[in-house]
């Protein structure tokens, strides 16, 4: 992860194993890696499709920090079924985990929004250190390091300009651009491209770099992007780029898929994978024993009741876990967010995870409370709630 700063080692710049960006991952097949983020189901990460391509897909592995290193996780592949290479347009991937990693790592849902446009961001990479006055270093040594940075424009527009002549087509709405600054208006691409003047948020601004493809942009915790290239780019003869390279440099400008376009994709993929998940409500079982360790999943089915064929619109819900006398943390993996019935769904499946232990104690319950529909109603100020029941399958002998 490029910086603004030549001391990458600026505390500003860290992250930690016990950080909020823990869930924040380094993928690899063995001959070329990436970063990826762990997302809302605890099991699927979302990375960048090109770390793959021309490489073995069969030895893939996901590493997360430990206080001792790191730990490795296998993990199966699948890319979007629109991925265009030459383009770098739909260069979205996600990776199954083979089992739930630990509970301490952060799981993020995505951003659902298309308000990403004027929104900082911060980035969390594995990327190539350095600065934005020399560019990417070599190296070695792995550092996980976040910065900032604007989203200002959809590529698409970037292409679309006169002023402009790029060599490859971004698909519209579907990725966003950012650019990095150094404070002064000679290397604000954008600026120069689009009169989008903005020279950038200080001094943690940064820029991905050989290493970041797949990482995560966040906006308020969301994923709201995945890095996916940078580039350099001349306007009307105009160059901003410090140097003639591509080395994330001050005046080049970085690509991230744009997650909210690709939501529906990345919500059905992780629904594909879910093992063993109702279909029906006779399949939904309200009781669950937890395993001696590890983690594993119970399923809450949500239903729409009425005519879903004469419903175009896409219905969201949120959602929210709530203790009973079990409790967060210790029984199971808090988690929240939004839910989304898509135009050929009238029912979807909400995953909670719960945590395995061998300590004897009583059955214990938790809720999933259901609130604010896009479409029909409740009732007034009603939320709709299901209960879960771990039961205890420890034994004690006396």
């Amino acid at each position: 992860m490029t910086t603004t700063l030549n001391n990458y080692n600026n505390s500003i710049y860290e992250t930690n194993y016990t950080d909020k960006y823990n869930g924040v991952v380094r993928v690899s097949n063995g001959e070329n890696y990436g970063t990826g983020t762990l997302l809302y189901d605890g099991r699927s990460i979302i990375t960048a499709a090109h770390i793959f391509e021309g490489h073995d897909t069969d030895n893939i592995t996901v590493y997360f920090d430990t206080q001792r290193g790191s730990i490795g996780y296998s993990a199966t592949l699948t890319v979007y079924e629109n991925y265009d290479l030459s383009n770098s347009n739909g260069d979205v991937a996600i990776l199954t985990l083979e089992e739930h990693p630990s509970l301490l790592y952060q799981r993020y849902d995505i951003y659902r929004s298309s308000l990403e446009i004027g929104n900082d961001f911060t980035m969390v990479g594995y990327g190539a250190y350095g600065s934005g006055s020399t560019g990417e270093l070599e190296s070695d040594t792995l550092l996980k390091l976040k910065t900032q940075n604007t989203f200002e424009a959809d590529f698409y527009d970037i292409d679309a300009s006169l002023s402009t002549n790029l060599a490859w087509e971004p698909l519209k709405n579907s990725i966003l651009a950012a650019d990095f600054d150094d404070g002064s208006t000679s290397t604000d691409a954008l600026g120069n491209i689009l009169n989008s003047r903005d020279t950038g948020v200080g001094i943690t601004e940064g820029m991905i770099a050989s290493g970041d493809s797949g990482g995560a942009a966040f906006i308020d915790g969301l994923v709201a992007g995945v890095a996916s290239y940078s580039a350099s780019i001349s306007s009307d003869g105009i160059k901003t780029d410090i140097n003639d390279t591509v080395d994330s440099s001050f005046g080049e400008l970085g690509a991230w898929q744009r997650v909210s376009y690709y939501s529906q994709w990345i919500d059905q993929t992780i629904r594909s994978n879910y093992t063993n998940a109702p279909t029906s409500k006779e399949e939904v079982q309200t009781a669950i024993y937890e395993k001696d360790e590890g983690i594993s999943y119970t399923y809450f089915l949500l239903e729409f009741l009425g005519d879903r064929t004469n419903i175009a619109d896409d219905i969201t819900l949120e959602y929210s876990t709530r203790d009973g006398l079990a409790n967060a943390g210790e029984d199971y993996i808090e988690t929240s967010g939004v839910i989304t019935l898509y135009e050929d769904e009238s029912s979807v499946v909400i995953p909670v995870e719960i945590i395995g232990d061998t300590i004897v104690e009583e059955d214990e319950t938790f809720y999933l409370d259901v609130t604010n529909p896009s479409y029909g109603s409740f009732g007034e100020k009603l939320t709709l709630t299901a209960v879960r029941t771990i039961v205890n399958d420890d034994f004690m002998i006396g």
